[in-house]
């Protein structure tokens, strides 16, 4: 996540709201790529995680970026907690534990992408390894206890820490024990909003098994293939999940405004200031009778930040947010704006994609997501596994990549970047399968190695 938003503009009604949304359609010719992974630092040396204090923590590790980069520092009080892009490029932002993010800037194609991620992580290292600091590609943590992972000095993950057991049984090591991959995509209009926030949520959980890179927790297999994927079924029901009113008549700007307004708030930022509104409705905000903050109106920033602590697993704001998959190696953070690209932004792959999920029912959809951090690309599936789908999903997307015909310098197109998922369908063997068989014959069942064979 890069910078909370700060447009004091205030909002009068509810159909303000709704067009906000609107206000992204571009067409097609404008559409772009937006790609967020993060990663977890550690010391190289004992492969603890790094805090934010000191002359090697994460708050070191950001000012020499800052001075590597020169972009300018994003602050929370006295400290500093991200850098952006002051040309209109990307942000590098630390999530609560300290996992360490890149929100990429709205880029044309995938080779872009792939030149933007190869930028990132060249600076990072140069600042970070003189500082005895390596980045692992993972869904999860793999060894540290919650306890012994460090906290960001952010407000809003002070918030959000306090609230979350309050929703659920996972919300903390879903914020401080996780990494994802994402990437952002563009909608030409309503209609073609809803087309693709469907087709996304039908098959966002085959994506989940598709990067499945994430069977440890706390130094042993922990009988799943995504940890990141299992905890996201219980972190907090109004706020996660695959949105049932998706698909149902109606949908729109209008509903979705509507769901957004019925989940609880976190925070009300206001000047450096995160008030502590945990529970509240933003209704009352809107309506000014918030009773932690009375008087107070909404503002365009204060939706833009609500709509940010909304986590399903397709999410919208005036971009579609592909939000189901583990942190992996660089080819994995290329191959999911690959997958998605390739199955949205080419129309026909767009009907293919619609077509292979007609008919399913939530009750299917729910038990994908359900079965998928277990069994991954084996969860049964009416006749069939979720391989037989993953395996039709890239073909699809691999063909739209090919028609979609950006090539590179070299007169290459963007289907290479789709192709270590390919090979994951076709074998049907997950990252997480493959980290486990090496834990158990050639790791002596240590998670040690890891450390020196994942990072990025």
């Amino acid at each position: 996540m890069a910078r909370d938003q700060s447009d004091p503009t205030p909002i009068e009604s509810r159909d303000e709201l709704v067009a906000w949304f609107a206000q992204g359609e571009k067409p097609d010719s404008e559409f772009r790529i937006g790609t967020e992974h993060e990663k977890f630092p550690f010391y190289e040396h004992d492969h603890a995680p790094v805090p934010y204090e000191g002359p090697r923590g994460i708050g070191a590790l950001l000012s020499g970026l800052q001075a590597r980069v020169g972009w300018e520092p994003i602050l929370d009080g006295e400290h500093i907690i991200g850098l952006f892009d002051p040309h209109g490029g990307g942000a590098i932002s630390i999530e609560p534990g300290g996992q360490f993010e890149l929100s990429g800037a709205p880029l044309e194609t995938l080779h872009e992408t792939d030149a933007e991620l190869r930028a990132h992580l060249d600076a990072a290292r140069s600042v970070a390894g003189p500082l005895g600091i390596g980045f692992l590609g993972l869904g999860h943590s793999p060894g540290w206890t919650r306890a012994e992972t460090p906290v960001m000095p952010k407000q809003r993950y002070k918030i959000m820490a306090r609230y979350m057991p309050k929703v659920g049984g996972r919300g903390l090591d879903m914020m401080f024990r996780t990494c994802t991959v994402q990437v952002n995509l563009d909608f030409a209009g309503e209609a073609d909003m809803v087309r693709k926030m469907r087709v996304g949520l039908s098959l966002q959980p085959v994506a989940t098994a598709l990067f499945a890179n994430s069977p440890f927790t706390e130094g042993r297999p922990n009988g799943l293939l995504t940890t990141r994927g299992d905890i996201w079924r219980d972190t907090d029901g109004d706020r996660t999940g695959l949105l049932p009113f998706v698909f149902e008549p109606g949908m729109g700007y209008e509903r979705y405004t509507d769901w957004a307004l019925d989940v609880p708030m976190y925070f009300v930022k206001r000047g450096d200031t995160y008030h502590d509104v945990a529970g509240a409705s933003f209704r009352d905000l809107l309506a000014g009778r918030l009773p932690q903050l009375p008087g107070e109106r909404a503002t365009i920033s204060d939706w833009a930040n609500h709509l940010s602590t909304l986590f399903p697993d397709v999410r919208l704001k005036r971009y579609i947010e592909m939000r189901g998959a583990d942190a992996g190696p660089r080819p994995m953070l290329n191959a999911l704006p690959a997958l998605w690209v390739g199955l949205l932004y080419d129309g026909e792959a767009l009907n293919d994609a619609e077509a292979l999920v007609a008919g399913w029912t939530q009750e299917e959809r729910q038990a994908l997501r359900d079965g998928v951090p277990k069994t991954a690309l084996a969860t049964p599936f009416r006749k069939g596994t979720v391989r037989d789908i993953a395996r039709q999903m890239v073909d699809i997307a691999k063909e739209g990549l090919r028609r979609r015909a950006r090539l590179d310098g070299e007169g290459r197109d963007e289907t290479g970047f789709i192709e270590p998922i390919e090979i994951i369908a076709s074998t049907g063997r997950t990252r997480a399968e493959t980290l486990l068989a090496l834990y158990r014959e050639r790791w002596g069942e240590s998670i040690d190695p890891l450390f020196d064979t994942q990072t990025l």
